[in-house]
């Protein structure tokens, strides 16, 4: 038995024994901050009914994209600190934004913010249209600096999948355009009918379209070949080590929420886990999970991830809006 299990074991028969937590009382807020058909909506579809069966209140999935995230996180970091709101976030909303925005929102998504636990974390891949002449990452390359500033890719503005592609350009020297997206879904959406040329998405997402044949996948962001994808290279083995990145969510609840809530929420999500239609779902979805050891486990993850990413932001030049 797994240590985030018998944590959330223990946290059940401390909540049974604690008679005035009666969390929740009503419908719980679930907001998704990107639009509908992306890993992060994906995650939150999939919990939401599970969640409902353990703690005998709905989940009700609300997707509330723009400015980068910030939107939906803006939301949850706002709301009355009841355990009625939850933020399903990820990597670029809670260890990017909080950097790249900084002194720029009305809200600080650090210190507004209460995580719960880690939740997936999904390899990316490089991908394009099926009709985009490159198959390789070093033809992709070699086609785009014969076409300075004439090729495109579209990510959130300040999202991971953004930040990597400025650090593959800023490696290999090309020169391409930003064409910022709310999520995933349009990107994918603008990439099948060529609109947009390439981009970093998460495994996911992109999955049953590189299946179909309607995307390429040109190489992944994880350490080892992908067992879905065995003949697609990492980015290393493609010559570009050290770029890309995979795509983590979590749960996150507005600061001040109450600890029996938080340590109620955590343990139902990691039993939730186990039951074999969740993992199912999961799996065939393309989506690794990966739970925190504690709520702990995944602030100490969390404060690490903010470091690395304030560092390539840093080093990049990196300036948003």
């Amino acid at each position: 038995m797994n240590k985030a299990l018998v944590f959330a074991l223990a946290l059940c028969a401390c909540a049974s024994a604690a008679a005035q937590d009666t969390w929740p009382t009503k419908a719980v807020r679930v907001i998704v901050p990107f639009s509908l058909g992306g890993a992060t909506d994906l995650v939150a579809r999939i919990l939401g009914p599970a969640l409902a069966d353990t703690l005998g209140q709905a989940f009700v999935i609300e997707n509330r994209p723009g400015a980068s995230g910030n939107i939906g996180v803006e939301i949850v970091a706002k709301a009355a600190p009841d355990g009625h709101t939850l933020l399903v976030g990820n990597i670029s909303t809670n260890a990017i934004n909080p950097t790249g925005f900084a002194g720029k929102l009305s809200f600080d998504p650090v210190k507004d913010l209460q995580p719960v636990t880690l939740l997936v974390s999904i390899p990316t891949l490089l991908v394009t249209g099926e009709r985009f002449p490159p198959n390789t990452v070093e033809e992709l390359i070699e086609y785009a600096r014969k076409r300075p500033g004439e090729l495109n890719y579209s990510n959130p503005l300040g999202s991971y999948s953004h930040m990597d592609t400025l650090d593959l350009s800023s490696k290999t020297g090309i020169k391409a355009v930003l064409i910022p997206s709310k999520g995933a879904g349009s990107a994918i959406t603008s990439i099948i009918n060529g609109e947009i040329h390439f981009s970093f998405l998460n495994m996911a997402t992109v999955m049953p379209h590189v299946r179909a044949g309607r995307m390429k996948a040109l190489a992944t962001t994880s350490a080892e070949r992908l067992p879905e994808l065995p003949d697609v290279p990492t980015m290393a083995e493609a010559g570009y080590p050290g770029i890309g990145s995979e795509n983590w969510n979590g749960f996150f609840f507005p600061v001040k929420t109450p600890r029996r809530t938080v340590n109620k929420l955590y343990a139902a999500t990691i039993l939730a886990m186990q039951r074999k239609p969740v993992k199912d779902a999961f799996a065939n979805a393309a989506l690794p999970v990966k739970l925190s050891k504690s709520p702990e486990d995944f602030q100490e993850f969390l404060d690490a991830e903010i470091k690395r990413w304030a560092r390539i932001i840093k080093d990049n030049g990196v300036t948003l809006e």
